[in-house]
């Protein structure tokens, strides 16, 4: 974990690092774990693109994992005891240990008040372009379900507040 007057936050994880500077969570992936799982590099996430954050914390005989759910992004449930197995493939998934979960932590809290920050600031008009009438938004928000950023679901939901 990065000093707490840093500006970067930093948790190393089982299967990778993650990483948040208050706009962007990266996943950085380094070694044969990483090649031989989902694959070496860094994924760089905007946190407008991220609609949720799960956590399974570790337990006494089992490693957990921190997940993040992207807009528009294909997920799919696990089967019952195949979560951490299945997280260790998913490149939005960090896995971690008991001991590593709680530099996690002030991680996980950053990242979720950044997430409910960027949703209030949508939510309320207070986007850069506040102006815009509630079909503007809506025809925005079409467009994002057309290109894959929106699932029809969140599509819904986002119109819904608007109207």
């Amino acid at each position: 974990m990065e000093t707490p007057d840093s500006t970067e936050m930093s948790a190393r994880g089982h299967n990778g690092t993650m990483l948040f500077d208050g706009a962007f969570v990266t996943i950085q992936r380094k070694g044969f774990l990483a090649r031989s799982t989902v694959g070496k590099g860094n994924k760089r996430i905007p946190v407008s693109s991220i609609a949720a954050i799960q956590v399974k914390p570790p337990g006494a005989m089992v490693n957990g994992f921190v997940q993040l759910t992207v807009a528009g992004g294909n997920e799919r449930r696990s089967k019952l005891g195949r979560q951490t197995i299945d997280a260790m493939s998913d490149e939005n998934s960090i896995v971690v240990t008991k001991k590593q979960f709680k530099s996690f932590e002030p991680l996980i809290n950053a990242i979720e008040s950044a997430i409910t920050q960027n949703q209030r600031s949508f939510i309320s008009n207070d986007a850069p372009n506040a102006t815009a009438s509630a079909a503007d938004e809506i025809k925005k928000l079409a467009e994002l379900r057309e290109s894959g950023a929106l699932s029809e679901t969140e599509f819904e939901t986002l119109k819904a507040r608007l109207i």
